[in-house]
Parts: C-alpha cells; sequence; structure tokens
C-alpha cells in the first residue's frame, strides 16, 4: 500500500470534523457518568465504592488497553475499527438499560464501552496524524476537544433523559445516539495513493518469491523443481531476451542431468529454512529484551520516574470529582432549585478552555512546560482540599470551574514527556505513562467511595485525594529542580539516551 503526503486539509479536514464528533459521541456518557452513578445508587443499593467502580472502569480500560488498541488500528485500520467500536459502544450502553446488577454494569458500561471508547479514541488520533503534518498540532486539539463538548452536553443531556424516560430510556437513547459513530467512521477515508499506481514489478522481483515457494507443504520434489526450473527462466529473461528459449532448452537438459541430487537439494534448501526460522525467533527474542532495557533506562532518569508517580497520583485523585461532584452537591444537602447548570457540564467546558488556553502557553519559549504542568498540579491539589469546605452551589460551581481547567493539562503533558525523554523515545514513554493514567483512573474514584462509605462524609476523602495529587506534585518539582540535577550528576554520569530536564530559558 503506498501513502500520500501528507496534505495537511482537504479531506483532511472532513476526518477532523468526523473524529471531532467521534469523541464527542462515545466519550459524553462516560465522562458524564456522574449523573447516572446517582441512579445507579439508588437503583441497586449498593456502597459507593462498589458503584464508582462501573465509571471509573469506563474511563480507565481504554488507557489500560492502549497497547491492544493501537496494534488493532495498525493492523486493520482506523475505518474497519472505528465502525467495530461504534457497533461496541452503542451495544454496551443499551446492554446496561438491562443490567439486573451492578456485577453486569461492569462487563457492559465499564469493559464493553470502555474498551470501545479506547479503540475510537486511538482510531481518531492515527487517522488525523496520517492526514496531518504542518497543522498536526492544531488538529489533534480540535479533535481533543471533543469529549470535553460531549462532557458539558451529556451532563444536561443524561439529566433530561431520566426525568421524561428514566434510568433505562435515557441508556437506550444515548445508545441509540452513539450509532451515529457508523456514520463517522465510514468517513475515515484511508490516505492511499490512487494517482499514480504502483510500478509494476518486474521479472527480478518475482523470482526471489518463486524460490521460497517450495517450502510450501503437499509439494513434491518434481514440482519444486519446476518451480525452481521456472524462476531460473524467468531471470535468463530479463538479463537476455534474444536467448530466452536457448536458455529454456539448455536449462531443461541442464535439470534432467542432475536427477539424481533432486533430494539432497531439496533437504540442503529446508535446512537453511529451518536455520532463518532460528534466527528470526533469537532476533524476535533480542527485540523483546532491547524493549526492556529501553524501559529501564528511562526509569533511571529521575524525571522520567518523577512524572511516572505524578500522573499515577494525579488520576487517583484529581479525576474522582468529575464523576462524584453530583453526588458531593447531594449530599451537602444543596436543593435541586438552585441549580443553574450541572456540575459536570462546568467541569467540560472548563476543561475545554484548559485545553486551549495551557496549550497555547506551552508554545511560548519563555514558558517552561514541565514547570507549567507542576503548577497545575499544585492548584489542582489545593482545590480539592476546598471541597469539604463548600457548602453551596456557588463555591461548587467555582471548585468544578477551577478543576475543569487545571484537568486541561493533559494537552501539555505530551510535550513534558517529549523534554523528558527526547523525542525519539516519545511513543515508548508516553505508552507507558497512558497506561498508569489509566490505572489512576481506575482506582481513584473506587477509592473516594470507599472513604464515603467508612466515615459517612466526603471529607476525608477529598482530604486523601488532594494530598495524593500534591505529593505527585511536590516530587516532580524536586525531580526537576536544576540544583537536584547537579547534585545528581556529578558523581555518575546519566545512561545514554536520558535527558535530564532543564529550564527553558528566554
Amino acid at each position: 500500500m503506498v501513502f500520500r503526503k501528507p496534505p495537511d486539509g482537504g479531506w483532511g479536514w472532513v476526518i477532523v470534523l468526523v473524529s471531532f464528533f467521534t469523541q464527542f459521541l462515545c466519550y459524553g456518557s462516560p465522562l458524564a457518568v456522574g449523573v447516572l452513578y446517582l441512579e445507579w445508587l439508588d437503583a441497586f443499593g449498593e456502597g459507593k465504592g462498589k458503584t464508582a467502580w462501573v465509571g471509573s472502569l469506563a474511563n480507565g480500560i481504554g488507557l489500560l488497553a492502549s497497547p491492544v488498541c493501537s496494534i488493532c488500528v495498525s493492523s486493520f485500520g482506523a475505518r474497519p475499527v472505528a465502525i467495530f467500536s461504534g457497533f461496541m459502544v452503542a451495544g454496551g450502553l443499551m446492554m446496561s438499560s438491562f443490567a439486573p446488577n451492578i456485577y453486569f454494569l461492569y462487563v457492559s458500561y465499564g469493559i464493553v464501552v470502555g474498551l470501545g471508547c479506547g479503540l475510537l479514541y486511538t482510531a481518531t488520533v492515527t487517522i488525523t496524524c496520517q492526514y496531518f503534518d504542518k497543522r498536526r498540532g492544531l488538529a489533534l486539539g480540535l479533535i481533543s476537544t471533543g469529549s470535553s463538548v460531549g462532557l458539558f452536553i451529556y451532563a444536561a443531556l443524561q439529566r433530561e433523559l431520566i426525568e421524561l424516560y428514566g434510568l433505562d430510556g435515557c441508556l437506550l437513547i444515548v445508545g441509540a445516539l452513539s450509532l451515529n459513530i457508523l456514520a463517522c467512521g465510514s468517513l475515515m477515508r484511508p490516505l492511499e495513493s490512487s494517482d499514480s499506481p504502483p510500478s509494476e514489478k518486474t521479472c527480478v522481483d518475482k523470482v526471489p518469491d518463486q524460490y521460497f515457494v517450495y517450502h510450501e507443504k503437499g509439494k513434491t520434489v518434481e514440482e519444486n523443481i519446476s518451480i525452481l526450473e521456472k524462476g531460473y527462466i524467468d531471470e535468463k529473461c530479463v538479463n537476455n531476451m534474444p536467448d530466452c528459449k536457448q536458455d529454456s532448452i539448455l536449462n531443461k537438459n541442464v535439470l534432467s542431468s542432475i536427477n539424481v541430487n533432486e533430494k539432497d537439494t531439496y533437504k540442503k534448501k529446508v535446512v537453511e529454512q529451518t536455520n532463518f526460522c532460528k534466527q528470526l525467533a533469537k532476533r524476535k527474542w533480542q527485540l523483546y529484551l532491547t524493549y526492556w532495557k529501553e524501559t529501564v533506562v528511562l526509569f533511571k532518569n529521575k524525571v522520567f520516574s518523577a512524572l511516572f508517580v505524578a500522573i499515577l497520583l494525579f488520576d487517583i485523585g484529581g479525576f474522582p470529582p468529575s464523576l462524584l461532584m453530583e453526588d458531593v452537591a447531594r449530599s451537602a444537602n444543596i436543593n435541586e432549585d438552585d441549580y443553574y447548570m450541572p456540575l459536570i457540564s462546568i467541569i467540560g467546558i472548563m476543561t475545554t478552555v484548559g485545553k486551549l488556553i495551557l496549550g497555547i502557553l506551552a508554545d511560548f519559549k519563555w514558558v517552561n512546560t514541565l514547570y507549567l504542568y507542576v503548577t497545575t498540579l499544585l492548584m489542582t491539589g489545593m482545590a480539592l482540599f476546598a471541597i469539604p469546605f463548600a457548602k453551596s452551589y456557588l463555591t461548587l460551581a467555582m471548585l468544578s470551574g477551577i478543576l475543569g481547567f487545571l484537568t486541561g493539562n493533559w494537552s501539555i503533558f505530551p510535550y513534558v514527556t517529549t523534554k523528558t525523554v527526547g523525542i525519539e523515545k516519545l511513543t515508548h514513554a508516553y505508552g507507558i505513562l497512558m497506561f498508569f493514567a489509566g490505572l489512576g483512573n481506575s482506582l481513584g474514584p473506587p477509592i473516594v467511595g470507599w472513604f464515603y462509605d467508612w466515615t459517612q462524609e466526603y471529607d476525608t476523602a477529598f482530604y486523601f485525594s488532594g494530598f495524593c495529587v500534591l505529593l505527585g506534585g511536590f516530587l516532580l518539582l524536586l525531580a526537576a529542580l536544576p540544583c537536584w540535577n547537579a547534585c545528581t550528576t556529578q558523581g555518575s554520569k546519566l545512561p545514554p539516551n536520558t535527558y535530564s530536564y532543564k529550564v527553558a530559558s528566554s
């Protein structure tokens, strides 16, 4: 398959549009699951920690399975994966409407919907990167806002649907809306070259394939000899076309004179192929060892190790508000008449604003992206500490806006990773970090829910969340300080291909 140069426009803008709506449709319900969380608490009567697993799995399983999602998109292409994942998301949402207990929701909503969202995210990012090169940052920024806009709209939409049709009707309607992903996926046309067809292979290019055909099962020695004979004739035809027929007759005479050595030749070829398989297996094993050696080298970088701890703690402590904020307001006995807008909707719209503003700031040369990221972590920790003191809708709405804006630091996280490990190790390092981010997403809400089940109030839970985020921020700040890097690199050299973060100069 031959690919054209990324057009940076044209049909690429259609790809951006359908990728935006794909993320809007698939992530709208899982990110706004806090509205459904309240209904599941009342419907099944389970503890808050056990019920919170549903939303945390839906948001974390896609990140945990990111290596599998990447393999699927690489093997089958973005369009087939998007269409298949659309069925997964829609089917999981519709199945959830018939859930008899919370354990059924773990599978239907948590795993099926979550895995479908992970596949769709990988497909949209991959197809967008294929169509854009110079404008890739803009294109990725536009499609990433689809999930935040989905959170903003779906929070209010699901609440209205629950009031009109009940929880089961809401899930059925939202699942039906998700079927529009199929239309979006069908427009994800792969970037193939259709203008200039690939040049036809000459006889010389076909000769190696013909020589390897004799390894197929069921071939006799005579059949293999005839195949070798045909490959030899084709090769001679390319080199000297006028003498082709004469060489063919001569070749037949030569082959007939060496029929005694047919079996020995065949056995020799089998031995050669066996040695080739052994060398291939050895090479695969060496690649596997190289992967783990590179992973060990990454963790020898103190800033990367601190970044790994920070992203894990940030998702354990910073993700629960987007899931539990509505229940926090209900626990504070806030009158529903005071609700001007769902708190989750505020988080969603401010996350969009945060992604855009923080992404713009990261492009300035005088801004150190690592210190900017650390600042968002520390401010998130302080905002989490303030939640127990919020007893009115206005204060909770302000804190929701602040937390949503700071959650937009996802837009600068790739910048930080690149500055820490270098562009050539970005894919390897980012995959590791996303796995632990998914682990934090999966563990955060259940831990906060368990704290409530033990203490019957959210204060201790959010103190714990704030402590986790602050701890991660301080560890990352300590590892990034120039004085710390100077002290640790005087006595010993850094391993090759690792990077110590340096403060950007103006």
